[in-house]
């Protein structure tokens, strides 16, 4: 039978700013939420301590936990790019020393597409960045969380076996697995177990040709009962954050794929057969 999961909501998606749309996601029965933290009043150099208090105190006064804080400045270069990297890494530090502040555990990025070839420097590139950051966030108790898709989760893990910290880990996005592979949305969870921090609830289609579109929870090809199985499988216990990137009403979508991800609450979900 399904237990209750943690479900919470990316703040950005509903489009109302910072404290409005975290009063919206305690309106419509959030657990608590995920925000961006890489610019405007959120970003760091923004938030001094007083501000990180109050914000902090904001937060529990409404009850809410904050599931993640996405420090994620450039998806596509991740942590690819040489020049790139000389700015983006103080930068990840700084939201993981926020993180701290706000009493959260986690901070998603995106390490970016990684080459097939290991030996390739854009491959060891990002294995340097991530090894560095990764023991920052160690140290600080933080997990440095990057989002699945760009590659297949056997591809990944043998990435992240090779960061010797347990300050890195993922962020299990299964639309990104539909909509960049298709790869396995379902197994990927077994592979990545001991490294799944934080996921995203969000569905898609994989038009083929490189083309993909997301769609509202439900109407996609993530299958959720399976998913749902597959975590609770493993023990995960954080949070179903949701994220809708597109659509023209994001609060409606929103709210609706709340109370999809609700509709499973006490239901007898699909036999998983992992030992």
């Amino acid at each position: 039978m399904s237990r209750r999961f943690k479900v919470g909501v990316m703040i950005e998606s509903f489009r109302l700013g910072v404290k409005a749309g975290i009063e919206k996601a305690k309106e419509i029965g959030a657990d608590g939420f995920q925000i961006y933290v890489t610019q405007g009043e959120m970003y760091p150099d923004n938030m001094d301590q007083s501000k990180r208090t109050e914000f902090k105190k904001f937060v529990a006064d409404l009850g809410l936990e904050i599931s993640a804080l996405c420090g994620d400045f450039d998806w596509v270069k991740g942590f690819l790019d040489a020049e790139h990297n000389k700015e983006n890494i103080p930068r990840v530090k700084k939201c993981v020393d926020l993180a701290v502040d706000l009493g959260v555990k986690v901070v998603t990025m995106h390490i970016g597409h990684l080459p097939e070839d290991e030996s390739d420097p854009v491959y060891q590139e990002a294995l340097r960045t991530s090894i560095e950051l990764a023991k920052y966030a160690e140290e600080r108790g933080v997990v440095l969380a990057t989002e699945t898709g760009p590659e297949a989760p056997a591809a990944l893990l043998a990435f992240l076996k090779k960061i010797p910290s347990k300050g890195i880990g993922v962020n299990y996005d299964p639309a990104n697995l539909v909509m960049c592979g298709p790869f396995d949305q379902i197994g990927g969870v077994n592979t990545l177990r001991d490294y799944i921090a934080h996921t995203h609830a969000k569905d898609g289609v994989c038009l083929g040709g490189g083309d993909w579109i997301e769609v509202p929870l439900g109407q996609g090809g993530v299958v959720f009962p399976y998913w749902l199985a597959a975590l609770d499988k493993i023990g995960y216990d954080g949070f179903l954050t949701i994220e809708r990137e597109v659509g023209g009403d994001p609060v409606k979508d929103i709210t609706e794929a709340m109370q999809f991800l609700r509709s499973f609450e006490g239901k007898d979900l699909p036999e998983i057969p992992w030992s």
